[in-house]
């Protein structure tokens, strides 16, 4: 059984990662915006939120990408086997957000978080990257390394290339 968290800074690529090896693994693949936010980037309630976000984590397998409430991590961290921190230059959110941002106005965004149809305001967005670059990146990398010490798989992909080349070992031709 395997339990994978992908987690990391909005527009660095966890939701086309998790979508990729999913299939591979053969494990179910959770978007946690997808229970964070409703339709026009309205947040959930919390109580739903967290209801939801435990029940999804008390699986057996999964990937989870994404980052949730800040609450929410260390639990989604402690239940994992494998985490993967995607941790790229501030500067690589705001590009990969701003291209994004571009296919979805565009029309050309296949999977828009959270299926909201229009994009976030990219103000706001970016924002947003800021914030968790500077107030959540440093505690969830020492949550990445504490579990780590505990024994835990803990994966950092800190370039694009890194991430396009990603491969996870799993169970398929055990």
């Amino acid at each position: 059984m395997m339990r994978i968290v992908i987690i990391g800074n909005s527009g660095g690529g966890k939701s086309v990662l998790a979508r990729r090896l999913a299939p591979t693994l053969q494990v179910p693949c959770i978007e946690i915006d997808s229970i964070l936010w409703l339709r026009g980037w309205q947040l959930a309630p919390p109580a739903d939120y967290d209801r939801e976000h435990d029940r999804l984590v008390a699986q057996d397998s999964w990937i989870i990408e994404g980052l949730g409430t800040r609450g929410s991590v260390p639990q989604r961290l402690e239940r994992a086997t494998h985490i993967i921190l995607i941790d790229m230059p501030l500067w690589m959110h705001f590009w990969l957000a701003a291209e994004r941002h571009v296919e979805w106005m565009s029309g050309q965004l296949g999977h828009p978080p959270a299926g909201n149809l229009q994009p976030a305001p990219l103000k706001g967005l970016f924002r947003t990257i800021a914030d968790v670059d500077r107030d959540w990146m440093p505690e969830i990398r020492r949550l990445a390394n504490a579990e780590e010490t505990r024994g835990k798989q803990v994966f950092r992909l800190a370039t694009f290339e890194e991430l396009n080349s990603f491969v996870l070992p799993g169970p398929v031709g055990e």
